[in-house]
């Protein structure tokens, strides 16, 4: 689709003619004492403009772009304030945004409860991405930085990034968290920013979690690593703010819907957060992703093949419903 805001003409001079048009309609109303033929008159000045040879910013799919869906698989995720559960709710709006995907967008799964693990590499397939959501064991814990770095690293390969090294060195006590990437091999030819932007900006990252996160390195800082190589980071809040009492380790214990940290990240990544408090909603808001990301490329090509096609279809037009009403053309 072109980019209309952005039209301009290689030889704007030849915009003239199109003032012909008008002095052929008010003389044509004149002899007959009728309104000239609308589309007729239309379709001829859009031949005038395609005469100015006329460009615009045209945006195409990119086909290399990359989404990497996160999912909580922690403990908390078995809440029932989504029907029939948290996880339940959030694999079917997972395979919902799937079967709507582009059949050109790889799409990635990352799976956190304290550890996170990558539970599908990026692929066009669906069914793999299928397969990959069908099991998902609920387990201790809840790493969400780890989410966000192991996803980092399956979207820019080369980039520097090493995951377990930097979950190494957050696990190890009285060490400095490190967001930086590390761990290239010094023989290995660093990445160019540009080249590490340009993926960035065609990938994403959605994470599907209630928001707690109490291992693994420090969700911020992940969210400011993803920024730094310009990957958005859309954030779903999955569960109510009233939260379910689930019991885990032979305990009773109430969990709530924490959005602060993932509003945050999404606010840092330039990304965007949405609330999902009931299943229905969860649905809604895949579906609502599946529109907004959209990686496109912008180039300026000339538009002037459409203006003239869609003039001589005006034309045309024009010409038949005349000659239908009148058995003339003019």
């Amino acid at each position: 689709m072109p980019d209309l805001s952005s039209i301009s003409f290689l030889w704007p001079w030849l915009l003239l003619s199109g003032g012909v048009v008008p002095l052929i309609a008010a003389a044509y109303a004149y002899k007959t004492k009728s309104m000239p033929p609308v589309l007729l008159s239309l379709g001829l000045l859009l031949l005038c403009v395609s005469l100015a040879r006329p460009q615009a910013v045209l945006m195409t799919p990119l086909r290399e772009a990359t989404v990497m869906i996160v999912l909580d698989t922690s403990g908390s995720m078995r809440a029932q304030d989504l029907k029939p559960s948290r996880i339940e709710a959030a694999q079917a709006a997972a395979r919902q945004f799937i079967e709507g995907k582009p059949a050109r967008l790889r799409v990635g799964l990352v799976t956190v409860a304290g550890t996170a693990g990558l539970a599908q590499a990026p692929t066009a397939e669906s069914e793999a991405l299928f397969k990959a959501l069908e099991s998902l064991p609920l387990q201790y814990g809840s790493a969400l930085g780890s989410g966000l770095l192991i996803s980092l690293e399956a979207l820019l390969p080369g980039s520097g990034i090493d995951s377990q090294k930097i979950i190494n060195e957050a696990s190890e006590p009285g060490v400095a968290k490190k967001p930086e990437p590390a761990g290239r091999p010094l023989d290995a030819p660093a990445p160019s920013p540009e080249t590490t932007s340009r993926r960035g900006r065609s990938a994403a990252i959605v994470l599907m979690s209630d928001g707690q996160s109490n291992m693994g390195p420090d969700f911020i800082k992940m969210a400011e690593l993803a920024a730094k190589h310009e990957v958005k980071v859309y954030t779903v809040g999955t569960g109510t703010l009233e939260g379910d009492v689930v019991r885990m380790q032979g305990r009773a214990m109430r969990v709530k819907l924490e959005e602060e940290a993932l509003k945050k990240v999404a606010a840092i990544t330039q990304g965007e957060y949405f609330r999902a408090d009931s299943a229905e909603g969860l649905l809604a808001v895949y579906d609502k992703l599946g529109h907004q990301l959209r990686f496109e490329k912008r180039a300026m090509s000339e538009i002037t093949s459409y203006a003239a096609l869609l003039g001589i279809l005006l034309a045309l037009l024009g010409a038949f419903k005349a000659l239908a009403r009148t058995g003339r053309i003019i």
